[in-house]
């Protein structure tokens, strides 16, 4: 995983879009988000998020056909229309369920 997805299907000024895929039982490398996101989720998992002393910051259901809209504020992501669901920007997420987990990212420059 170079960057925050999988593989950068297109780049503009304007806008990175990544497919990002996550196996059964994989764990993404710690990486850091630095804009604004909106992933469309196409084979939904549960993804365990954790922070970067490794501390379980809870389980986001990401369910198919998902979509979440997330803005940086501070250090954090925070969803747009659910102010519940906030990350720190740095993280890293485990799939745990038993089925491929992926999503097209959309990440705003």
């Amino acid at each position: 995983m170079a960057g925050v997805g999988t593989t950068k299907v297109f780049e503009n000024d304007k806008i990175i879009v990544w497919e990002f895929v996550l196996e059964p039982g994989e764990t993404t490398p710690m990486h850091t988000h630095e804009h604004d996101y909106i992933f469309y989720v196409l084979d939904g998992a549960p993804l365990q998020v954790f922070d970067v002393a490794g501390k379980d910051l809870g389980t986001l259901d990401a369910k198919t056909g998902s979509v979440f809209v997330l803005r940086m504020d501070g250090d954090d992501l925070v969803g747009v229309h659910d102010p519940s669901v906030r990350v720190p920007a740095q993280h890293a997420a485990k799939n745990t369920g038993p089925t491929r987990y992926r999503e097209i990212l959309v990440e705003t420059k």
